[in-house]
């Protein structure tokens, strides 16, 4: 392996290390801001360095096809070195300043989703209640002064109509009245008779036993 080579390799395995450093703030910070329960911190923390070897090993067969050398290593300890002591703090401020600005936003938004959207469809819904209840106000004002026009107009229709109805519903009520006594007196009649049967059956039935 020429010594171009693995001065490559090791300036890639030394961005490797800054870049793994970066990712673990950036992880860090999002965990504290979003709560994560301690019982998931190494679960996460398992990933993150299962993904991190697989990535490094990536980058690793792209520059020297996967050889694993003693400057490998150094390049990785020097990069995550120089990154936490010359770039960390600055990361975390960055990364704290991100989520800010993306809450920020995030409230923005719902604000003018609630200026824009929601308070225009209150204020049609509460307009359209109103206009409902004024619209049936008028129409039970207008259905009563109909009913009091009307009503003059049918008491001198059945003024009227009155003497020549009056023989109908005499006759009516003399037709319905024989035929209501005589559905009342078949209804007792079926009484008496399913008793008296029930009773005969009965008798029947202690004289046989007996």
């Amino acid at each position: 392996m020429s010594l171009s080579v693995q001065w490559m390799t090791m300036a890639a395995m030394l961005l490797s290390g800054i870049g793994m450093g970066v990712v673990f703030d950036g992880y860090r910070v999002v965990s504290d801001e979003l709560k994560i329960s301690r019982w998931w911190i190494p679960v996460f923390d398992l990933l993150y360095w299962i993904a991190a070897t697989i990535i490094v090993f990536q980058v690793l067969s792209a520059s020297n096809e996967g050889e694993v050398r003693t400057y490998v290593f150094i390049g990785l300890l020097l990069g995550i070195g120089a990154y936490y002591w010359l770039f960390s703090k600055i990361v975390v401020r960055l990364v704290h300043g991100i989520i800010r600005l993306i809450r920020a936003l995030i409230d923005l938004t719902i604000k003018l989703f609630v200026i824009i959207v929601i308070r225009p469809l209150l204020l049609l819904y509460k307009l359209a209640k109103v206009l409902l209840a004024f619209l049936l106000a008028v129409t039970m004002f207008l259905l009563k002064i109909m009913v009091q026009l009307v009503r003059p107009i049918g008491l001198l229709l059945w003024w009227m109509i009155r003497p020549a109805v009056r023989p109908l519903i005499k006759w009516i009520d003399g037709w319905a009245r024989p035929l209501a006594v005589r559905l009342r007196l078949k209804g007792r009649t079926a009484i008496v008779a399913n008793w008296a049967i029930t009773a005969w059956r009965r008798v029947f039935k202690r004289g046989h036993n007996g």
